[in-house]
């Protein structure tokens, strides 16, 4: 059976973390993705303290599997989201959008599993010194907001780094990504667009169908001149925003064209003028599944994959 080391550290039956997606990470996906084996993580994105405590406690009805919550660290809510966190003494807590450093022992004292997402070898050698549990590893390739290096650089580089396992992220959607990626050192995958194109999240079905026609080049990154580039799908919005950034743009229109706009398109489904997330894997994602099969298929496909590698180093 495929199981590494971060099955052992959280619990889990297979090495597939879900993304801590804002807005449609909620307890529905959380508890499909938990139950199925893998890790789901409740995406709190910018939501106030009440709703993240709410998707807990929905989530805790509806498994009792491990799951985690996602905090972004850059949002308004973000120090009484922590607390929520604390006091509900979830297992895992992933962190994105600045430094967790300083968060760590108050998170290892409630006994709860820390696994930042990290695009750089700087910021992982920072916070294992600072006792993290584990890495995800996100190259450029993933959905939202994204680093400069891609996976397959990035994270070879992170393990060689590290002595805690590291979860690979950034273009990753069946058996063959979660090989390649325990090829590269990794322990396990985080999926964020395969898990929205499922029928347990609450997405848009518009969104959804968006991604499933997506060809391999739909996808575009804003924000570049801004220091807070994303990866989504290209429309009426990312263009007007990619030549709002030939101007000097403010703080504010940044979150008016980009950030603001996130619910319009994941929730409402307006496609033309919401902000579409999706990785570069969308290309590849051609139909709405539920959690479970795209779990289990990952991993027969995976398992399959390593056995027939292995007859053919053997000559077996």
């Amino acid at each position: 059976m495929l199981r590494t080391a971060i099955c052992d550290l959280f619990g889990i039956k297979y090495p597939i973390i879900q993304g801590g997606m804002a807005h449609v990470a909620t307890a529905e996906l959380v508890s499909a993705v938990s139950n199925a084996g893998g890790l789901g993580i409740i995406g709190a994105g910018a939501s106030e303290p009440d709703w993240v405590r709410e998707q807990i406690h929905r989530t805790r009805e509806m498994t009792d599997k491990p799951f985690g919550v996602n905090i972004l660290l850059i949002s308004p809510f973000a120090k009484q989201v922590i607390e929520v966190v604390l006091e509900e003494k979830v297992a895992v807590v992933t962190t994105g959008a600045g430094n967790p450093g300083p968060l760590v022992p108050g998170f290892k004292e409630a006994g709860i599993k820390v696994m930042p997402v990290v695009a750089s070898i700087a910021l992982a050698r920072r916070l294992e010194r600072a006792g993290v549990d584990a890495f995800v590893a996100e190259g450029m390739e993933s959905g939202g907001e994204i680093g400069q290096i891609t996976t397959m650089a990035l994270v070879p580089q992170v393990v060689d780094c590290v002595k805690v396992p590291v979860v690979a992220a950034g273009g990753f959607a069946d058996g063959r990504g979660l090989v390649a990626a325990l090829a590269l050192g990794a322990q396990g995958v985080q999926m964020g667009t395969r898990f929205v194109c499922t029928d347990e999240c609450i997405a848009h079905p518009a969104y959804k169908q968006a991604m499933v026609e997506a060809s391999d080049r739909a996808t575009i990154i804003t924000g570049q001149s801004t220091g807070y580039p994303m990866r989504c799908l290209e429309n009426k919005l990312t263009r007007a925003f990619i030549e709002k950034e030939k101007e000097d743009i403010s703080m504010e229109e940044i979150m008016e064209f980009g950030v603001g706009k996130v619910r319009l398109g994941l929730i409402e489904g307006d496609l033309e003028w919401g902000t579409l997330l999706a990785g570069q894997i969308c290309g590849m994602i051609k139909d709405i599944r539920p959690v479970k099969a795209i779990i289990d298929d990952m991993v027969a496909s995976a398992e399959a994959i390593i056995s027939r590698l292995a007859k053919d180093t053997t000559g077996g």
